[in-house]
């Protein structure tokens, strides 16, 4: 399970994001018609950036390999506003 640890001035919460909603996310980032949508959008704001499709077989494996390194710290930072936000496995 994804733990996703927000820390901003005097209110903490935490959000457990289980790799159910991850597998779940990665089929909608790996659709052709989200794709479309999202390059769309990009299009309309005037931005020349456009999101690369991806292929779902290239985030299957990593998706897989998450779940074996529980525990490890994805991202950890802190602003100098006192906000923390830690990421882990």
């Amino acid at each position: 399970m994804l733990k996703v640890k927000v820390k901003a001035k005097d209110k903490r919460f935490s959000i457990p994001v289980p790799y159910a909603i991850l597998h779940l996310g990665s089929l909608l980032v790996t659709s052709k018609r989200v794709n479309r949508l999202i390059n769309n959008a990009i299009k309309k704001d005037g931005s020349k950036f456009i999101f690369p499709e991806i292929e779902r077989k290239d985030l299957k494996p990593l998706l897989q390999e998450l779940s074996e390194y529980s525990g490890l710290i994805l991202v950890e930072t802190k602003l100098k506003d006192g906000t923390e936000v830690e990421v882990r496995l």
